[in-house]
């Protein structure tokens, strides 16, 4: 159901802030009215800003770090000037947070009323998502960064990593990828996930590690918002797990081949297979339809698949190493990761053996 917007707010209308971890029967409240629209509550949501005429609920809003999710209204209110003082009041939150730059997300009914409360559309999955952005400028002036890395080539490639921990299996992909273009450039995914070694670490580890192999077409940078981060992988608003997947993968891909890409002169997108992750295998299959087939005024950038390294017959991936390290075994830590990595790994996990 599309959450509308009128010039005139509904009058009585009483809004409040509600954690995840508040009362379970308004909890179930917020629940029940998602539903009734074909909505999930993701499981990152941090609050709600909810709006109440009396003692019904009428309309909600969730926020999960920048990203605003869950957005609904009750037919009951459709038109009636609902929206614009909820969404206000979740604005004041986020600031209080820190969080002045939002994203949104929802289904496509829904872009005209997020627009008139000053979001930017920023691309679309048909009949599935949106994305949308509360700044006009904030992806134009990343893409500026980017331009002033551009370099010339006839070839320019890129690889997305997340690197938790960067293994010997992404050198093999860095290092199969720049043999094929002038210029490759690497993402290192910034956002932060529970478990995860912190970004500023991921991403030292890759540029170490490739400065290591002694690589010197390769332009490390780190990621943004707008590359496989929370914010460009919605999950919480459509109820089937293929059709999550591919509205995550499409809006994510479309970024990347319509603004990204063409900043720096992309013509060739490079991933490892995958056959451990059935999500990141469903955005493999995604790659070549966005990036490659799909109708746009961008350009098509090629996508290649390269097939992953292996160790005693089985891939080498971060997980691996995870696993090792989880059961202390540091001697497979060192055959499945390149030497800085092993060094800080030793440091933060094996320094106790070392000093016996």
């Amino acid at each position: 159901m599309t959450a509308s917007v009128t010039d005139e707010p509904r009058s009585g209308l009483r809004l409040d802030v509600l954690p995840v971890t508040g009362e379970p029967a308004r909890l179930r409240e917020v629940r029940d009215l998602l539903a009734a629209n074909d909505l999930l509550i993701d499981e990152d949501v941090e609050f709600f800003v909810t709006a109440h005429l009396g003692t019904d609920l009428v309309a909600c809003v969730g926020l999960a770090g920048s990203v605003i999710k869950c957005l609904s209204a009750a037919a009951s209110v459709q038109g009636q000037g609902v929206a614009a003082p909820l969404m206000q009041r979740m604005f004041y939150e986020a600031v209080d947070r820190g969080r002045g730059t939002l994203f949104a997300f929802t289904k496509p009914c829904n872009r005209l009323t997020l627009e008139s409360l000053g979001f930017t559309f920023l691309a679309e999955v048909p009949g599935a998502a949106i994305l949308l952005e509360n700044s006009p400028f904030a992806l134009e002036l990343y893409l500026d960064e980017l331009r002033a890395m551009r370099e010339p080539g006839d070839r320019v490639g890129a690889v997305v990593l997340h690197a938790n921990p960067f293994t010997l299996g992404h050198l093999h992909l860095l290092r199969t990828a720049a043999e094929q273009v002038d210029v490759l450039h690497v993402f290192v995914v910034a956002e932060h996930a529970p478990g995860a070694f912190p970004a500023d670490v991921r991403l030292r580890l890759v540029r170490e590690g490739v400065a290591d192999a002694g690589i010197d077409n390769i332009r490390v940078h780190r990621g943004s918002r707008y590359i496989v981060s929370r914010a460009t992988f919605p999950n919480y608003f459509l109820a089937k797990e293929d059709t999550r997947a591919q509205a995550a993968a499409g809006l994510d891909l479309q970024l990347f081949r319509q603004h990204i890409g063409p900043a720096l002169g992309v013509t060739d997108r490079f991933v490892g297979t995958e056959p451990l992750s059935v999500v990141t295998a469903s955005y493999n299959d995604e790659m070549r339809r966005w990036l490659q087939e799909e109708p746009s005024d961008s350009p098509p950038i090629r996508v290649h698949e390269v097939p992953r390294l292996e160790l005693d017959g089985e891939p080498i991936s971060a997980s691996r190493v995870r696993a090792a390290l989880e059961a202390g075994d540091e001697e497979t830590v060192a055959r499945l990761v390149p030497a800085p990595t092993l060094a800080l790994l030793r440091s933060q996990f094996f320094s106790d053996r070392q000093e016996q």
